[in-house]
């Protein structure tokens, strides 16, 4: 019955999400491009001549025609040219590397000359550690230990790398969790940049752990002396890219991982009675990503799915397959009103599961309201749905006596939000004192969400569960 109910639960949450979607957006074209499309009366097609970019002293031309979903020499429709540029405009813009993009075109006698500035960002950011070593604040800020779970550092992030949008990023994390990283990320290579590569290696070590869930709650273990977990992995993989909104990944990795024989004693489940696994993941996935913007989204869609496969190359262990899908949608009400629904299920199948992989809602998904706990499971659905109001939008405020133009001017937008959540998890068997797996989770509240430099979204939200539990909240990104 348990799985009837979940599969039920799991069909009206995308038959709800799929419900809510809305015709395609309307594009409507700057003033810049509406005036010059009337320098060319009478035409039923026109002919790109000429393709012109200013503004990227770092980015290569290479990258950013690439694109396009045009060329010169094309043909294009001059009653849809209005709609086909702005489009353009919007890929080039949610590469993530400019602050602005804008299009004019020139028309004469048929021949089209198009027009693409672009405003260069800030590429390298050396950004100190200072964080909290727990899943998020409020989990934080229940330990008693508080203050000395807190990582510091130096983060180096390398974005637009040789001008060809790779990315390169350095972890090196000490403090309360060690933690030393080096990835490097190419979406494409070649004319079109449609085939890329990633790698990447990574080292961890923390002084604690949380080692079992009692009272939907994890409980940690730190020994006096030495590190009750240490992780490695490396990772390749390969991209097939076919612009900034659809891509596809195949990535093998390697895990060698190893937890302290206290851990073990304390919970022999937490590697199915071994204090040492290693094993390999062959993941595929896929991101369709239409968007008007990936930052706070407003109008749009977006559409993700995964398949893991995991075997182990410690004998015991059975393999594993990880299934998880994503969905969202983003309505534009009319005025300053907005509309966004999101659902997401993740479907794990396996003769039997450690503790560390028997992972459902609390760590990278939650039910808002819910941020002190987690509930471990194989399957999981969450559904999600907000309004948002622009209370108000003050465009790109300039700072007086900063002269580069990469750092001198700040997006700024207010959003008044309300919000409900709904989540599932469905698991065989729940451990004695765990009250959330197998029971509906579902909240509601208000928040305010703030847009701002570079991509950051700030929300301050106020919750209230079914549980009758609330609180407030604080989060760095979209919630949907």
């Amino acid at each position: 019955m348990r799985r009837r109910a979940f599969l039920v639960w799991l069909t009206l949450l995308f038959a709800t999400v799929v419900a809510s979607a809305a015709p395609v957006t309307k594009y409507w074209p700057p003033d810049s491009v509406a005036q010059a499309l009337l320098a060319c009366p009478g035409y039923h097609t026109v002919r790109v001549v000429a393709l012109i970019f200013v503004g990227n002293d770092v980015t290569k031309e290479p990258t950013l025609r690439a694109e396009l979903d045009f060329k010169e020499g094309d043909t294009l429709t001059a009653g849809m040219l209005a709609r086909r540029l702005e489009i353009n405009r919007r890929r080039i813009f949610n590469l993530q590397l400019f602050h602005q993009v804008l299009t004019e075109v020139v028309c004469r006698e048929g021949d089209l000359t198009v027009l693409f500035s672009v405003q260069e960002r800030w590429y390298t950011f050396p950004v100190p550690i200072l964080s909290i070593a727990d899943r998020n604040f409020r989990a934080w800020a229940d330990r008693s230990d508080r203050w000395r779970r807190v990582d510091y550092g130096l983060h180096l992030t390398r974005n637009n790398f040789r001008g060809r949008n790779e990315q390169l990023r350095g972890n090196l994390q000490l403090g309360f969790n060690r933690k030393y990283e080096l990835f490097y990320e190419a979406p494409g290579y070649g004319r079109r940049r449609r085939v890329g590569v990633g790698f990447g290696a990574s080292y961890y070590k923390a002084r604690a752990l949380d080692y079992i869930t009692l009272q939907d709650r994890l409980v940690p273990f730190r020994p006096e002396n030495g590190s009750p977990i240490e992780r490695h992995y490396i990772t390749v993989g390969l991209r097939w890219r076919r612009t900034v909104r659809l891509l596809t990944a195949f990535d093998l990795s390697y895990h060698r991982e190893q937890v302290s024989d206290s851990v073990n004693l304390l919970n022999p489940d937490y590697y199915l009675g071994r204090t040492r696994r290693e094993y390999l993941d062959f993941s595929l996935s896929g991101i369709l990503n239409q968007r008007n913007t990936f930052a706070y989204p407003l109008t749009g869609r977006y559409a993700q799915a995964q398949v893991v496969y995991r075997h182990f190359l410690t004998a015991g262990a059975p393999p594993q397959l990880l299934i998880r899908a994503r969905y969202a949608q983003y309505i534009a009400l009319g005025g300053p009103l907005y509309y966004s629904a999101g659902g997401q299920a993740q479907l794990k199948f396996s003769r039997r599961l450690s503790y560390a992989d028997n992972r459902a809602l609390g760590y990278e998904a939650t039910v808002r309201g819910y941020d002190s706990y987690v509930v471990d499971g194989r399957h999981y659905a969450l559904f999600q749905q907000g309004l948002s109001c622009r209370l108000f939008d003050a465009g790109q405020v300039r700072l007086e006596g900063i002269a580069n133009p990469k750092v001198n001017t700040i997006p700024l937008a207010l959003y008044l939000n309300t919000f409900t959540d709904a989540g599932y998890v469905s698991t065989p068997s729940v451990v004695p004192g765990n009250r959330l797996p197998d029971r509906l989770l579902a909240s509601a509240g208000v928040g305010l969400h703030l847009v701002t430099y570079y991509d950051r979204v700030f929300t301050l939200e106020y919750t209230r569960t079914i549980r009758g539990q609330g609180g407030f909240f604080f989060r760095s990104e979209f919630p949907i």
